[in-house]
């Protein structure tokens, strides 16, 4: 990768990392829908108005159909299942979820004809789905209704991302960073906002919760979809996704260190593996273990 693209994936697993303790922070004040709804809104009006302040030409011409499917992908479905699972099941297991993404972005790319499965592939999906079934069947807390249900929410999420990921790159590839991140928080808010009818707001938010959506809609939200969507121009989807790696590692040590969150044995074995197997699929095998091609003897 070229320095730039390095820093953009540094940059993205740092801050998304770290939007996991903000995340839990904004839904105790907002709810799990007004969480989304807010920031959704917040980024996609705040990144208008730059590019208006900017007199940044903006060209929406791929049509509204992309923008919605990609909003309500990347945007509603995976920020909807984080927010509602991350307070009941915790961040740390929330962000090991979040590290399947790339598994279940190689089974849509199947489906799609996009890529073609290897052994490894194939492999390394065997260990996700063993990974998953270790994160879920051997919990460091009781299991409950509420439990199930977070962790239904993160498997759903992680899907939507994996999917909106590969849409994205298929159907706006030639739609800017910019226009791809208004339209998806657009229309993802949209979306979501008839949902505060059914889930109200927890309580009267202050003036440090205001404060935290603002972050998680300027900077967690705005600069890392832009971010996101020029290195998936620039690497491809497939690598770009890898970042969730990273980003599980971070979001697990602020879970573990600042909130005081555990995780089983089973479950830390579970995280591994699914790293282990997103590894394979992705091909991000050191140098070291791949085999050399041979040379053949010169007469």
């Amino acid at each position: 990768m070229k320095p730039g693209d390095i820093a953009r994936y540094l940059f993205l697993a740092i801050v998304w990392g770290l939007s996991f303790l903000v995340v839990v922070k904004i839904v105790e004040a907002f709810g799990w829908v007004g969480a989304v709804t807010f920031r959704a809104l917040i980024a996609a009006g705040s990144l208008y108005l730059l590019a208006r302040l900017f007199r940044r030409k903006l060209d929406f011409s791929a049509g509204w159909r992309p923008f919605a499917i990609v909003g309500a992908t990347t945007v509603a479905g995976q920020l909807i299942g984080l927010s509602y699972a991350a307070p009941r099941i915790g961040t740390a297991m929330a962000a090991i979820f979040v590290a399947a993404i790339p598994l279940f972005s190689m089974i849509i790319s199947q489906l799609w004809g996009l890529e073609r499965t290897t052994r490894q592939g194939f492999a390394g999906l065997v260990l996700g789905i063993s990974g998953i079934v270790l994160l879920v069947g051997f919990p460091a807390v009781p299991v409950t209704f509420e439990f199930a249900l977070g962790c239904v929410a993160s498997i759903l999420a992680a899907l939507c991302a994996a999917f909106g990921s590969n849409y994205a790159s298929r159907h706006l590839r030639n739609s800017g960073n910019w226009e791809t991140t208004i339209g998806a928080f657009l229309f993802g808010g949209l979306m979501t906002l008839p949902l505060i009818f059914a889930v109200p707001l927890e309580r009267t938010p202050v003036a440090m919760d205001y404060l935290y959506l603002i972050i998680a809609a300027v900077l967690m939200s705005v600069c890392t979809y832009i971010a996101y969507f020029r290195l998936v121009a620039s690497i491809g989807p497939t690598r770009a996704i890898s970042v969730e790696f990273l980003v599980t590692v971070i979001a697990v040590f602020i879970g573990a260190t600042v909130l005081g969150e555990k995780l089983s044995a089973m479950q830390f074995i579970g995280g591994i593996t699914i790293m282990v197997g997103c590894a394979l699929v992705l091909n991000l095998v050191p140098a070291w273990m791949r085999p050399r091609p041979s040379v053949p003897e010169i007469p």
